[in-house]
């Protein structure tokens, strides 16, 4: 039997579209489900777990609406939690992702049997943020269903280490669902992440520049100005590395030496800051190299599935001159 998320089958293209803070909402989820990819969002999105649940209510009925009048299967969705001492929320969200019975909860800086559990009770899948080996291996002890495996170059809360050498090092102690973050922009770059051995893609950067998401419009003008140079490495915005535009934080006013001062995690006291910091601190990865426009979800992952048949055709074609004896 295999140990791989079953619904991967179902969906049109391999992709997550991952949680943002502050950028991924119910429309972002809805249009990436109905066109055959994974929407997800964090919980922490939404200010209450009254108004999470609202937020879960709506998905829940616009997909299964969608359903039923196009006849088709929409992609399951997903919930990011924070599993950090610090996030007073995590007992209360989980229980919401169990009464909605959420298909996929996507747990981020703690990997918790707990909360594994809780989600297994009712048949939700649980995939687990990592940005190395030791991480992985805590993950795997929980009793995660997949590893998202956050490489160098990804936008938001990125690790350091090459794509190539994280996957290699995880897939010889984990044999379940394997996700590979860290610039993933286009077709051709989900392609290239199932050749180094990822079932999924997880994409986050490229779907701040959908209409759909809630980014404003300087950020996606800003993403569409940058290169990957442009991108900067620090954790002295919310006490974790993540990467960010380097022209949002000129224009807040932060220094180099800025980058340099220690910032402690809890969630529990600063996520009224943390929410006022990343408004106008903008995270993005270098994927932004790659990313000129802002369009609907729906042509974007029509551009993704044509150039992803173009990059495994053109893969295709390299049997025919190597390898050679």
């Amino acid at each position: 039997m295999s140990e791989k998320a079953e619904f991967i089958k179902d969906l049109s293209l391999p992709a997550i579209a991952a949680p943002m803070f502050l950028i991924s909402g119910p429309k972002l989820v809805i249009e990436c489900c109905k066109n055959g990819i994974v929407g997800t969002f964090p919980a922490l999105n939404q200010r209450t777990s009254e108004g999470f649940e609202e937020w879960l209510i709506q998905i829940k009925r616009e997909l299964e609406q969608f359903e039923k009048e196009t006849g088709k299967k929409a992609a399951p969705f997903g919930v990011n939690l924070i599993v950090h001492p610090t996030n007073p929320r995590l007992e209360a969200d989980v229980k919401l992702c169990m009464k909605h019975k959420v298909p996929l909860v996507i747990t981020s800086l703690g990997a918790v049997s707990m909360v594994v559990d809780a989600i297994h009770s009712y048949g939700g899948l649980v995939f687990h943020d990592i940005i190395k080996k030791r991480h992985a291996e805590k993950a795997a002890e929980a009793g995660v269903d997949g590893l998202i495996l956050v490489s160098a170059g990804a936008g938001g809360h990125g690790g350091n280490l090459n794509p190539m050498s994280l996957i290699a090092e995880v897939k010889k102690i984990f044999k379940k669902t394997i996700l590979l973050s860290g610039c993933i922009s286009t077709g051709r770059d989900i392609a290239s992440a199932m050749q180094m051995g990822a079932d999924l893609a997880y994409m986050g950067t490229r779907f701040i520049n959908v209409e759909e998401s809630k980014a404003p419009e300087e950020y996606r003008k800003m993403i569409i100005e940058a290169g990957a140079n442009d991108i900067v490495y620090t954790a002295a915005i919310s006490g974790v590395h993540a990467n960010f535009l380097a022209a949002s934080l000129t224009a807040a006013g932060i220094t180099k030496e800025d980058l340099k001062k220690e910032h402690k995690v809890d969630f529990g006291k600063e996520l009224d800051t943390e929410v006022k910091a990343w408004k106008t601190i903008w995270s993005a990865g270098q994927g932004v190299t790659t990313i000129e426009n802002v369009v609907p979800v729906s042509e974007l992952v029509d551009t993704l599935k044509s150039e992803f048949k173009t990059a495994i055709k053109d893969q295709a074609k390299l049997l025919e001159v190597f390898p050679k004896d």
